[in-house]
């Protein structure tokens, strides 16, 4: 701890010097962040953006989190309907080796989810099975390979920092859910069809030594047909349709991301 002489003059004696102690100084918490992902991070259905083509906007969770917390540097480059092959191609660059930690939401747009939400949405029950069939086939043998090959890349370009991979939520409740909506037995077999992604992005996540954020739990309750939903139901416009929306961000993702971080 720092120290320094002071000298204090007391009438009929000598100089006589007195050691005090000097504040030390503030730490600071600053760190360097950088947001990857899909349209989960993005902030697509918040009906806020900054950015219209990515679809990125201030009530994101990563933007949440940057406003809250000390950072020296922050660079927020996730973009709606982004693939692994686009995190490779578009956002690593922004990684760098002095990163300290990376948040991102990967995995949904490569095994095609917003088209098995589509099919269960307007086709038959057996439809929306077949479908789902198809995609979970997609998370075993495919999706594994290109999350492992993706978080390489982000360990390798960002090797000092903490990367967090967040999870997607189920996205409905069960029960009545008024006219025109999804009928229950295809809001299951989405639900199931989300587990099954999420497990998968749970176990690789784990297995390349990242933190692992899952969402499920934090959404249970909020999902579409609840009487207060986190998460957009059919909507206009088409694209916004079952992502997160402001509360999601503020009361699902953030505080589970914080979480993580604590």
């Amino acid at each position: 701890m720092a120290t320094r002489h002071a000298l204090s003059a007391v009438s009929g004696l000598a100089l006589i010097p007195l050691l005090f102690t000097a504040p030390a100084a503030a730490e600071t918490a600053d760190i360097n962040y950088v947001a990857l992902g899909d349209s989960y991070s993005s902030g697509l259905g918040t009906r806020d953006y900054d950015d219209s083509a990515c679809k990125r906007g201030p009530a994101a969770y990563p933007e949440l989190w940057a406003a809250s917390n000390a950072t020296a540097s922050y660079d927020f480059v996730a973009c709606a309907g982004a693939t692994t092959d686009d995190v490779l191609a578009n956002q690593i660059s922004a990684l760098e080796q002095g990163t300290d930690l990376v948040t991102i939401t990967i995995g949904g747009n490569d095994v095609g989810f917003a088209d098995v939400i589509t099919t269960c949405r307007t086709g038959s029950n057996a439809d929306c099975d077949e479908v789902g069939e198809e995609a979970e086939n997609e998370v075993r043998d495919v999706l594994p390979g290109l999350l492992e090959e993706t978080y390489t890349a982000i360990t390798e370009a960002a090797p000092s920092a903490q990367v967090v991979v967040l999870g997607y939520p189920r996205l409905f409740e069960m029960g009545s859910c008024g006219f025109g909506s999804i009928g229950e037995p295809k809001r299951e077999r989405l639900n199931q069809m989300a587990d099954t992604l999420g497990d998968a992005i749970a176990d690789h996540a784990t297995a390349a030594g990242l933190t692992h954020v899952d969402v499920r739990d934090n959404f249970d309750g909020h999902g579409v047909c609840a009487d207060d939903p986190w998460l957009n139901g059919t909507t206009v416009p088409l694209d916004e349709s079952y992502h997160p929306n402001g509360a999601g961000h503020a009361e699902g993702y953030l505080p589970a991301l914080t979480g993580a971080l604590a």
